[in-house]
């Protein structure tokens, strides 16, 4: 039984390893994530349970705590209070530990108690796969064993570094500390790249902390969110059922008055808003201010530059200390960032009413329009047209 049952080449072991990782890893996005943690879509029970039993081979992890750790994540990212932030812990303890600040987090007894709610809790789940995590994987041992011969205890071990190092590690530390940015939710979640393949779409997370209910990770038309792919075959099988993804706007005629239609549209689709704010506005306004600047503001303007568009939370005292001088500089740039946080303030919670929303929107394009900058009446106008695209899958 050296070679075992099925002796391969080299690169067959290889693409097995690849395959038996990679169904961990769809497991993980697809059950524990997108359908447990944040009921983006609903799952059959026979395909949650294959997903459960494959987890409990191959990583030990308990639904509840992988579940109760993340919503906790979500809850207090970036503070203190959350379980595994590079940004509070520093990026090599989250990269190289992740495994353990989980392990850590799921011991807390109060918190899986307030987070880890609806999650599975039948006879099987108390009596096997919670109750002994460690069985499952000294059962995959020997099955790689048995199946591979000697090969199948390194195939065994890179299965057991996958999930911690991939997910616990690389989501959670590089995450939320290299990357791009689509939108500007409160933290400081990156996308590490917009081909999601190795960690299952995962790779999108500023896009998932963006719209964490999403069943759907990518929203630019040059990503791609291979866990999606299968969860769009799995509904085409009716083997699953998308509930929420994230919203799309869609632009329309203008009208000349802000209604409840529009307001509810410009709500729903703020994060859109506040990015092609950025994008329309600012960074158009901040060019303009540079080319017209002498030599010794153009640096100034162009250092300013990722503050301007950052939430004030999320930037450094050197940078801020950048932008208000880049403020202080251009009239026009100081308008339209003025007119961008009042813009942020209309989620304020102390609008409780949908008239107060449709009042507070059309006082603001009315004034942005009036400004007699060219960008910003631009894009005032076209908030007024603004509407959610229906949800398609």
């Amino acid at each position: 039984m050296l070679f075992g049952l099925f002796p391969l080449p080299i690169w067959g072991y290889v693409v097995v390893t690849l395959l038996l990782t990679h169904l961990t890893i769809i497991a993980v996005t697809v059950f524990l994530h997108r359908h447990q943690a944040h009921r983006g879509l609903d799952l059959h029970p026979a395909v949650s349970h294959v997903f459960r039993f494959w987890l409990w081979l191959t990583t030990g992890m308990v639904t509840r705590e992988w579940v109760a750790v993340h919503r906790k994540h979500h809850a207090f990212c970036e503070t203190r209070d959350d379980p595994h932030s590079p940004q509070v812990r520093g990026l090599s303890a989250v990269l190289w530990g992740g495994a353990e600040l989980y392990r850590s987090a799921a011991a807390d007894k109060e918190m899986l108690q307030r987070f880890g709610h609806g999650t599975p809790n039948d006879w099987i789940e108390r009596k096997l796969y919670s109750a002994y995590p460690g069985l499952g994987l000294a059962l995959m041992l020997v099955i790689n064993l048995v199946l591979f011969g000697v090969v199948g205890l390194t195939i065994w071990a890179i299965q057991m570094l996958w999930i911690p190092f991939w997910a616990a590690g690389v989501v959670n530390g590089v995450g939320h500390y290299f990357g791009y940015r689509n939108f500007e939710p409160a933290d400081a979640s990156r996308n590490i790249t917009p081909i999601g393949l190795i960690i299952g779409g995962e790779e999108l997370h500023n896009n998932h902390h963006a719209f964490p209910g999403s069943a759907k990770l990518s929203n630019r038309w040059w990503e791609f969110d291979i866990g999606w792919m299968y969860i769009i075959s799995l509904a085409w099988l009716r083997l699953a059922r998308v509930k929420r993804i994230a919203p799309r706007p869609r632009l329309r005629t203008p009208r000349r008055l802000v209604d409840s239609e529009i307001a509810t549209a410009v709500a729903t689709s703020r994060l859109h808003v506040m990015a092609s704010y950025g994008k329309q506005v600012l960074l158009p306004t901040l060019r303009q201010a540079r080319l017209q600047a002498d030599a010794s503001c153009r640096r100034l303007f162009s250092r300013a530059r990722k503050a301007l568009v950052r939430e004030h939370y999320l930037i450094d005292q050197r940078n801020r200390q950048r932008l208000e001088l880049a403020l202080a500089r251009s009239r026009e740039l100081a308008v339209v960032y003025e007119f961008r946080e009042r813009l942020h303030g209309l989620w304020d919670r102390s609008i409780t009413s949908q008239e107060a929303l449709v009042q507070r929107l059309q006082s603001w394009c009315n004034e942005a329009e009036s400004t007699g900058i060219r960008a910003l009446e631009e894009f005032s106008r076209r908030l007024r047209g603004y509407s959610v695209a229906p949800r398609t899958i």
